[in-house]
């Protein structure tokens, strides 16, 4: 299970911010993001409330009482090779019912067999 540091320092380079960019937005300086990154500072309370709502993901994620985030989430992003997430998401959204359904049993399979 990773730290509460290495998940926002994951988030934050799967959306190709720098530590200057996310500070801002916090609207605290660099070097406390950074501290906050390398463990040196406990990031206060409100803060994970902010980089969750900044990120997109739950508290619960960033408190490590939830996996629900699995990577980057921007749709034109590189997902695999040179398919995108939207390229994913157009493909998924042409099938009929059924297909999507099929479709839904083997993403879980796939996900069950390791």
């Amino acid at each position: 299970m990773k730290e509460l540091r290495q998940l926002i320092r994951d988030l934050r380079e799967d959306h190709d911010l720098t530590q200057r960019e996310v500070a801002a937005y916090l609207g605290v300086s660099q070097q406390t993001y950074s501290n906050y990154e390398n463990g040196v500072r406990e990031i206060p309370t409100n803060t994970v409330v902010s980089l969750a709502r900044f990120y997109k993901v739950s508290t619960d994620y960033l408190l490590n009482s939830n996996s629900g985030y699995l990577g980057n989430t921007n749709l034109n992003s590189t997902y695999l090779d040179e398919t995108t997430l939207h390229d994913i998401m157009y493909d998924i959204q042409g099938l009929d019912d059924d297909a999507r359904k099929e479709l839904l049993r083997f993403i879980r399979f796939l996900g069950h067999s390791e």
